[in-house]
């Protein structure tokens, strides 16, 4: 099974497709009845996309449950702790009542659950799975969450691939229709929309289409920062972001802010296209670019030549030239020429400007553990 998500991961599939078959897959070695796979910002690990299959959890629950509510297994803490996976009934010892997530939904008939988060080679997380059982089913065992944990890295590296294998879409599209917004009340609940968010809401992936649109799960996600973010010294809300694409490979960004000068503490959250800045960190990130590697595409993308590049980072062409030749590699490029035009203008990032450290929050990996050796959570968000 785990040659068969290698091959899944690594055929160009886009993320509903790739979860549609590994799912199917899973499900011969886990068996479970239903299934839940959320892409996540690797800088503020909160939700880009969702498809669940025969599981109709709303955005305002899966939001509260994830980033608010205090409970065991949460994707990003998985990741973090560098446990990977875990089973709702191991982790609370048999007693899942003890878990604030079982007993919300309990009396639909779930029992056990069992998540894994998708973390890269490199630290990156890109995303979970959970997998459910009715409550009629057998648990979830220990040997069940340790091969669930072993298919970890397979999982991020199919969702990074899928990433960076969306192909853009018209850039009118992101001309003609502006930024949206959703405003909500101090619960949660969203008391208006406006028609541009309407549209972006609808293109993001989210399977099924949430309904009505104010109970995406993206957008859910967001808000439920922001609103945590009220108390903490985070002026701008750098934390309460993330970096979305669509369905047709453009980007957006879905940011969360408190609104003040009312009686009530409403938040909005506001969807616009995404500015080249805020897209090329993650590009390089989905194409495993080091940092390295990172500031010779970026020289390479104002024109400099080999020699200029090597004065500018006080190495050798040579040097250069090796770094340019695993950018090629991991690009699946063969010119500088090709780098530029088709790797990141189909991202729409037209230049990629030094603008120097990057926001905190907006990038973010796993580090080691020195105390057991795993890897687990770094700076930005919750981590």
């Amino acid at each position: 099974m785990r040659d068969e998500l290698v091959t899944l991961a690594r055929s160009g599939l886009d993320r509903v497709s790739f979860v549609s078959a590994a799912s199917d897959a899973v499900g011969r070695v886990l068996p479970h009845d239903r299934s839940c796979w959320h892409a996540v910002d690797p800088g503020t690990v909160l939700f880009t996309g969702s498809i669940n299959r025969n599981v109709g959890c709303s955005g305002s629950w899966l939001a509260e449950h994830e980033y608010v509510v205090e409970d065991v297994n949460k994707w990003w803490f998985l990741a973090r702790s560098g446990r990977r996976a875990g089973a709702t009934s191991l982790a609370t010892h048999g007693d899942m009542l003890r878990s604030a997530r079982h007993r919300s939904h309990q009396a639909y008939g779930i029992g056990d659950e069992l998540r894994v988060s998708f973390v890269a080679d490199d630290g990156t997380y890109w995303g979970g799975a959970g997998f459910l059982r009715e409550e009629d089913r057998p648990w979830f065992t220990e040997d069940d969450v340790s091969f669930a944990a072993s298919l970890s890295e397979i999982l991020a590296e199919a969702f990074r691939r899928a990433l960076v294998a969306a192909m853009a879409a018209p850039a009118d599209e992101l001309i003609t229709v502006g930024p949206g917004v959703v405003v909500f009340d101090e619960e949660g609940r969203a008391e208006s929309i406006s028609p541009a968010a309407e549209h972006w809401i609808n293109e993001m992936v989210e399977e099924p289409r949430p309904e009505p649109l104010t109970e995406s799960k993206i957008l859910h996600a967001v808000a439920a920062r922001a609103r945590a973010m009220r108390d903490v010294r985070d002026p701008l809300q750098l934390s309460a972001r993330s970096r979305v694409q669509t369905r047709t490979g453009s980007w957006l960004v879905v940011y969360g802010t408190p609104l003040s000068g009312g009686a009530d503490e409403r938040t909005a959250v506001i969807i616009q296209p995404a500015t080249p800045n805020e897209v090329a960190p993650l590009v390089a990130v989905a194409y495993g670019l080091t940092s390295r590697e990172s500031q010779i595409t970026r020289l390479c993308m104002q024109g400099r030549s080999t020699k200029e590049i090597a004065l500018a980072l006080h190495v050798s062409p040579y040097t250069v030239q090796d770094h340019l030749k695993s950018i090629f590699g991991k690009t699946g490029v063969r010119s500088r020429n090709e780098l530029v035009g088709q790797v990141f203008l189909e991202h729409y990032v037209t230049r990629w400007e030094d603008v120097g450290e990057p926001p905190p929050g907006w990038t973010a990996k796993a580090m080691p553990d020195t105390t057991t050796g795993v890897t687990s959570g770094g700076a930005g968000g919750p981590w």
